[in-house]
């Protein structure tokens, strides 16, 4: 019994935290203070939890001691588990922030135990005006800060009567995520409370270094970093010390952090590499047009002097020179003809060709929407019946697993797990229009059918929206006992009766509509 009375709050700690991470979905523009500090002097500084963590609370004590930097000696209660914010994040991270912009990772946050705790850190930074933070990371050798923003620093109090000048810094807070690709990969571990933090720093390390392409631009600094990070899981599974796992879970960061800069250096390189050799073809390119134009101007200027001969010689035969020049004229006039109806087909050849490619690529535009559309099909299989219409594609959840009772309106527990990957699903697939329609059986008052279905209808759409669908694209419908799919005489034709019904509507391409819309 104790150890359910103990387990409860932790547990209710952790749906609070990941409700709270679910609210915040888009960037805020927030706003600290940056402090400049006075030489020789202590300053208290106290901090403040962002909306990520409300009731986080922390405290500093800064010192700046001429050219030996500032120094910051912080301490911060009950500091939860960065996963427990997001499965990107393993550990947290202490920044400086100076009014320019300029941001220092002053080191990691290190806590331990199994419940909330208090931690420390005692570091040094060269700045003398700055802004304190701190961010879940998703390990501590980053560069720049997450916008997972948990901690910020207070405006200093006057104690002693002496001012200390403060300067505004606004920076981006709260979003919900360290990447927003995502297959961004996530650490994946069945006992985070049994894995050091290091560790798990270490893996996602590796992931986020094979996630930037390591693989294939820098696969011996990978390599490197994998096998350091297995030396530290069995110096792990092998109980070793503490210490000694740290080091080479550190270690195994560090050569992952490197694998994962080369990887980003490299491919840049190499993609501006193919950039020059892009811009060197279309050169030569240039260059042989540049040429077929000289020769083409080259011969122009023989056959005018073989004309000038011609003119010439006729000039020695005055008898014949009238009727040799009206021959050339008439010559002249037929090539030109020749010519102008050589360009006439030309340009003729072009738009030809440009009419084919605009048709292939709309057959191929088509096609792949045919493939997405068929795979979306198949998707969709999972949560109910899929059937195909001229309006679009209907899939039918029934009544059973999805409410809590054949006349209330409230989901079911058993709901989330089939709605919240449908909601995934369908958010990824921002070219339908969503239409929701509940059903009923005709057991009961028309009215109030209605306006339990339109109940329904809204719940639903709720449910795909608070789980990331666009709620422009929603539109939820109650039909009541309407467009029945089976009799209703029957317990089992009044279930099946009982549905709703979600149909996904392709929406036109806009490019496609501007373009038909420039050429009418």
């Amino acid at each position: 019994m104790r150890s359910v009375r103990t387990a409860f709050p932790l547990l209710f700690g952790l749906f609070v935290l990941r409700l709270l991470a679910a609210q915040a979905q888009s960037d805020i523009p927030r706003e600290t203070i940056a402090i400049t500090y006075p030489l020789d002097r202590t300053v208290t500084v106290k901090f403040r939890g962002t909306t990520r963590l409300p009731r986080l609370s922390g405290e500093a004590k800064v010192k700046r001691t001429g050219r030996s930097g500032t120094r910051i000696e912080m301490k911060i209660e009950n500091l939860p588990r960065a996963y427990e914010l997001g499965g990107a994040y393993t550990t947290y991270v202490l920044w400086a922030i100076s009014p320019e912009g300029r941001t220092d990772n002053l080191g990691e946050i290190k806590r331990s135990g199994s419940i909330f705790i208090d931690s420390k850190i005692e570091v040094t930074t060269p700045l003398q005006t700055f802004a304190l933070i701190v961010t879940a990371e998703p390990h501590f050798l980053v560069q720049t800060p997450s916008r997972m923003v948990v901690l910020e620093n207070l405006p200093p109090r006057d104690t002693d009567g002496t001012e200390i000048a403060t300067v505004p810094v606004r920076y981006i807070g709260n979003t919900s995520d360290y990447y927003r690709e995502l297959t961004i990969p996530e650490v994946a571990d069945s006992d985070y409370t049994q894995t050091p933090t290091s560790l798990l720093g270490a893996r996602q390390a590796v992931k986020l270094a094979r996630f930037a392409g390591a693989e294939r631009d820098a696969p011996d600094e990978l390599k490197a970093a994998e096998e350091q990070l297995q030396q530290a899981e069995g110096a792990w599974r092998l109980k070793q010390k503490e210490a000694e796992v740290d080091a080479l879970a550190r270690r195994a960061t560090s050569l992952a952090v490197r694998a994962e800069e080369l990887a980003i250096a490299r491919r840049a390189a190499r993609q501006r590499r193919e950039e020059i050799a892009q811009r060197d073809e279309a050169l030569r390119e240039a260059e042989r047009a540049a040429a077929d134009a000289s020769k083409e101007v080259a011969d122009l200027r023989a056959a005018l002097e073989r004309e000038a001969h011609a003119r010439e010689l006729l000039e020695r035969d005055l008898a014949n020179a009238n009727q040799r020049i009206r021959d050339l004229q008439s010559e002249n006039e037929r090539l030109r003809d020749e010519l102008q109806t050589a360009r006439a087909e030309a340009e003729k050849a072009k738009l030809e060709l440009a009419r084919v490619e605009g048709e292939r690529r709309a057959e191929q535009k088509a096609a792949e929407r045919r493939a997405a559309l068929e795979n979306l099909k198949q998707q969709l299989a999972r949560y109910g019946t899929v059937r195909a219409t001229e309006q679009g594609v209907i899939v039918t959840l029934p009544e059973n697993g999805l409410w809590a009772g054949p006349r209330v309106a409230e989901l079911s527990p058993r709901a989330a797990a089939k709605l919240e990957p449908l909601a995934a699903l369908l958010a990824n697939y921002p070219d339908f229009q969503i239409i929701i329609e509940a059903y009923s059986d005709d057991r009961g008052d028309d009215g109030a059918l209605r306006a339990l279905t339109e109940l329904r209808a809204q719940r639903l759409a709720e449910k795909l929206i608070a789980a990331g669908v666009d709620r422009a694209r929603i539109r939820a419908l109650g039909m009541g006992s309407a467009n029945p799919v089976a009799p209703n005489n029957t317990l089992a034709g009044r279930a099946r009766n009982r549905r709703a019904e979600i149909t996904l509507i392709p929406r036109e391409d806009r490019s496609e509509a501007e373009q038909r819309a420039g050429s009418n």
